[in-house]
């Protein structure tokens, strides 16, 4: 079985990306830092789906980890990811350098996420959504994809990207892809790696809350986010930092009688950051 062409310089990448335009394909991008995992994949089988052809990235960006967070140690496994790569007949990866990304140092000017980029994730990981912004915008304007996949469980995330991409007219459609658990209900993540036997049972507790608001969803928003709430107060071992359900579209406060729900959840676990999403249904309890 072949492998995809891996290419590290915005050379090769234009190059490649001539030969893909000249036989008429259409691309599907799957933006990624690396340390692919089974919810990757899920992307990758989307945007097969969606194009001709699939091109995947893998940049450990920079502009998105503060002072203190983990990019030193960022699981880096590039002969995995290319396995998967190849598995999924993806047809390029572009894997550049910090050097390939930023020729002239990190940009000046940077995308800003505004109000929506400062809440939650944003308003514990100041900047973060800023630089995740700005080098999505250069993918974007380095591999001119017709789409770009991403997945539900960074929900904050795909509610600006999709902002950007409306408010800037990028000429690229953006989907989605639910969130993946494994068998413990854990919503897979680069980050699970860090954790030992006994902080993922704890973990665990994000996709308990989310049963658990469902199972209360019938009352309305308020009594399925306190149920949410109870599991991860109640777990020792996790430092909740926030338990919303907002809207989807904007992440503004839901309506009492709104019909749905987005979950967000975020805390840390053993030294571990982690977040959930799902979206509830009221009325619906199961």
């Amino acid at each position: 079985m072949s492998g995809p062409r891996l290419v590290e310089s915005r050379s090769a990448l234009s190059a490649a990306l001539h030969e893909l335009r000249g036989r008429d394909r259409t691309i599907a991008l799957v933006p990624t830092m690396g340390a692919l995992h089974e919810g990757h994949r899920t992307l990758l089988l989307r945007a097969a789906e969606l194009a001709d052809d699939v091109v995947v990235s893998i940049f450990v960006n920079p502009l998105q980890f503060a002072p203190g967070e983990d990019l030193a140690r960022y699981p880096r496994t590039l002969d995995a990811d290319l396995e998967m790569c190849t598995e999924q007949k993806v047809a390029l990866v572009f894997s550049p350098g910090e050097g390939d990304m930023f020729p002239a140092g990190q940009p000046e000017v940077r995308v800003s996420a505004g109000i929506l980029g400062s809440i939650l994730e944003g308003a514990a990981r100041p900047g973060h959504f800023d630089g995740v912004l700005t080098v999505v915008a250069k993918l974007f304007g380095l591999v001119h994809p017709d789409v770009a996949v991403f997945g539900d469980k960074d929900a904050q995330q795909l509610v600006l990207v999709r902002q950007m991409v409306s408010d800037l007219d990028l000429p690229v459609r953006i989907e989605s892809v639910p969130v993946f658990r494994d068998a413990d209900g854990l919503a897979v993540s680069s980050r699970n790696r860090y954790l030992d036997a006994d902080a993922r049972r704890t973990a665990v507790a994000f996709s308990e809350a989310i049963a658990a608001a469902r199972q209360s969803s019938s009352a309305g928003p308020a009594a399925a986010r306190a149920a949410a709430s109870v599991v991860l107060t109640s777990r020792a071992g996790l430092d909740l930092d926030y338990c919303v359900l907002v809207r989807p579209d904007n992440l503004s406060d839901l309506d009492p009688g709104a019909p749905s729900g987005l979950l967000l959840l975020a805390g840390v676990v053993d030294g571990t950051r982690l977040i959930d999403a799902a979206l509830i249904e009221m009325g619906r309890p199961r």
